[in-house]
This record gives structure tokens, sequence and C-alpha cells, in this order.
């Protein structure tokens, strides 16, 4: 982890920015729940039991410092909140796909790209180039499903 802040903290110093203690705790909620997509009142209630003294405003601005850097990722899931996770592009650029359950909320993460062939039909019949893209589907997990069947 201390490789990661060390790289994260250098980037930051080449933007004319500091790594704060504050910025170093929300930093480490990020990565120790990299796995999850956190809102910003889920990192403010992670950061607040290690240092109380950080207030919600200050994580919403580091939150913002760090997205403009691409050091962490925002998305909306359709819930009506930004949701961050730590930075996560494949080897070729493009993020992960998500599959969400409407019903339980519960996010899946999908590591291959399911859309290299669309891309290359756009590429070829609009002469756009793609530079990253993000697929989110919605329906309900194997939970959801098989609990409704049970009802």
């Amino acid at each position: 982890m201390r490789g990661v802040i060390d790289e994260v903290e250098e980037k930051l110093r080449s933007n004319e920015y500091k790594m704060t203690p504050k910025r170093e705790y929300v930093l480490r909620v990020l990565l120790e729940n990299k796995d999850k997509h956190l809102s910003a009142e889920e990192v403010y209630n992670l950061v607040k039991l290690k240092a109380p003294d950080v207030g919600l405003a200050t994580v919403y601005r580091t939150l913002e410092l760090f997205s403009s850097f691409d050091i962490i990722h925002s998305m909306d899931f359709g819930d009506g909140r930004k949701r961050y996770e730590f930075g996560v592009d494949n080897a070729d650029g493009h993020r992960h796909h998500h599959l969400i359950c409407v019903q339980c909320g519960k996010i899946i993460e999908m590591n291959e790209d399911l859309l290299e062939e669309l891309e290359e039909r756009v590429n070829r019949t609009y002469n756009f180039t793609i530079s990253d893209h993000e697929l989110k589907i919605f329906g309900r997990c194997s939970e959801c499903v098989t609990k409704n069947i049970k009802e």
C-alpha cells in the first residue's frame, strides 16, 4: 500500500498539490475497500473511524481532486449517488463493466471487454476513435432471482 500512496503523492506533487494527512486517510480508505464502490458518504464514515477531525467537505474535495487526476473513477449506478473506485483501468485503458442488481443494489464487476467488436465497427463506420467506454447492465442478481422464485 505504501508504494501506491507514494505514487499518488508524486502525482499530486507534480501537479503542485500536497499529500496532506487528511488526503492520505481518504486514499487509504479507498485502497482498503478497492473491491467496493463507495459513495462519498461511505468514504467519509470510514475515514471518521480513523480520523474524527476530517469533515465531509474535505472528503468531497479530496475525491474530486483524486478524480481530476485519474487516481480514482466516479460512476453513477442509477441510485442518485456518485460512487468511487480506485484506479481500475485495464491494460488497454478501458474500465471494467458493471452488472447492477435493481432489487438489492449489488454491483458485480465484469473484467472482460464485451464491446471490442462494437468499437471496431464504430471506428470503421464513423471514423471515430474511442478512448474509453463504460457499460452498466441493470437486472437482478442470482440471489434476488432465487429469492423471488421461493416467495
